[in-house]
């Protein structure tokens, strides 16, 4: 009886242990910050942060914001896991959410914003902050459009007009990045549209103005559920870092400006340790998050070993250089694309093209700069000094050879071995190797030195 109630007792307190956490996970909100540029970082941020809410069972996602913006590609993966989210998304700016920050703001399930805040100013531009071909602008244009457009929309009958409206007007949106759009009322030709918090508010672009986050999860129905704010590991960052296209571009340039570099010199040295180095830090984080798959990472090494054999073995250059080239090129860019072995369906074919051009150019200028850094510094300068420049002449008493050989020449001895036509002689009791000039002479035979060359005699049968 002592036991049945033990096990009674057990049960009971599991039950209310899970209910308890059920509970409590039911009362958790999720807070996640983007107040920097949006880069790689940022995505590695965002993903971890969905990833820890979902297992919280978190109620919301609250994004609080303040960037002038950053790369449209982490944007765009940042508002396609927001759009696919089962969580409601809420997103606060706190004063700034321009360019790709507005498109993750229009992603979310309602906009917040704080008095004096901002929102729109989404043209692509580079890095200079200059204006991209209208092909980007194409892009850009089509994708806030439908982030504005998934937020849905109302049919409205009046009279015998039907009219529709959006939640959250797609022209407006698109306006944002396109200048030439015109709508009464709200911004003329010749402008990109930006908003303040309460013209948002005005046009639909904005669910209320407060002035922290804190009261947008009161304003929510959250105000009871605990807060959990995602916080960043180092690795979390390292790894944010490791996978930046420009840090890509950066290792290719290194591996093959590495390889390169090794190629001038004889014997195994620094450049060869940066440029494995360079690899490591490439396929180490791609292979961690599951993109880089080991056929892939097999398919470089076979290219670089496929180049090595065309420069060191085989004469010229052909199938097996360029063979090795397409290799390198071919591993180093699947290894950046989500594909499963050869099949590309759910690859993205910007992606592959962005990955395949980072890979080509980075190539490209690690070789021309490889180039132009041997002539630069190893022809001339402070590098220079770890180069030796000084010749060994004849005149000055270098010599690749014994100066006595030459005293050998008209002098006889005996075949040591066999002559076919090399081997070796005695002559005055010391070995030398030998090279017969009457083609097969045989072992024991007399012969005679009549010449010498690179440490060597040459010798004829004697008379």
């Amino acid at each position: 009886m002592k036991r049945l109630v033990f096990v009674l007792c057990c049960v009971y307190i599991f039950v209310l242990a899970a209910f308890a956490q059920t509970d409590s996970l039911k009362n958790t909100v999720y807070v996640i910050d983007i107040k920097q540029e949006i880069n790689s970082t940022s995505w590695i941020h965002v993903a971890e942060g969905f990833k820890d809410a979902t297992d919280l069972k978190a109620k919301a996602v609250y994004i609080h914001m303040n960037t002038y913006g950053g790369m449209v590609v982490y944007a765009d993966s940042i508002r396609t896991k927001i759009l696919n989210s089962k969580i409601p998304v809420y997103v606060f700016i706190d004063n700034n959410a321009a360019s790709a920050g507005a498109l993750i703001s229009i992603a979310c399930d309602s906009v917040y914003m704080r008095p004096g805040a901002n929102i729109g100013a989404a043209t692509v531009v580079n890095q200079t902050g200059e204006k991209m071909p209208d092909k980007y602008q194409s892009y850009m244009r089509a994708t806030i459009r439908s982030t504005a457009e998934a937020h849905g929309k109302d049919t409205v009958i009046v009279g015998n007009d039907t009219i529709i409206k959006w939640f959250r007007d797609p022209r407006i949106a698109e306006a944002m990045v396109d200048e030439s759009i015109y709508i009464p009322g709200i911004i003329d030709t010749g402008k990109v549209l930006t908003f303040t918090a309460q013209e948002a508010m005005e046009h639909g672009y904005c669910e209320g103005i407060f002035e922290n986050i804190k009261q947008v999860i009161k304003r929510t129905g959250n105000e009871d559920s605990e807060v959990v704010t995602f916080k960043p590991s180092f690795y979390d960052g390292l790894k944010g870092l490791l996978t930046s296209p420009v840090l890509h571009g950066i290792l290719v340039i290194l591996i093959i400006g590495g390889i390169y570099f090794e190629l001038q010199s004889p014997g195994i040295g620094f450049p060869l340790a940066v440029a494995v180095l360079a690899a490591i830090l490439y396929f180490a984080p791609l292979y961690i998050d599951g993109l880089a798959a080991n056929w892939e990472i097999l398919i470089f090494i076979i290219g670089l070993i496929l180049v090595a054999l065309e420069i060191f073995v085989i004469p010229g250059f052909g199938i097996a250089g360029i063979s090795g080239i397409l290799l390198i090129i071919v591993g180093l860019t699947l290894s950046m694309v989500a594909n499963r072995n050869f099949n590309f369906e759910g690859v993205d074919i910007s992606g592959l093209v962005r990955a395949l051009l980072i890979v080509v150019m980075g190539m490209f200028i690690g070789l021309i700069g490889s180039v132009w850094l041997t002539k630069k510094f190893w022809g001339r300068g402070r590098l220079a000094k770890l180069a030796l420049h000084s010749s060994e002449n004849a005149d000055l008493g270098y010599v690749s050879f014994d100066p006595e050989l030459k005293k050998l020449v008209g002098k006889t001895g005996v075949a040591t071995t066999v002559l076919r036509p090399s081997g070796r002689v005695i002559i005055n009791d010391e070995y030398y190797d030998a090279k017969s000039e009457d083609g097969f002479i045989e072992k024991g035979s007399a012969v005679r030195v009549i010449a010498q060359e690179s440490g060597q005699v040459y010798v004829v049968k004697a008379d």
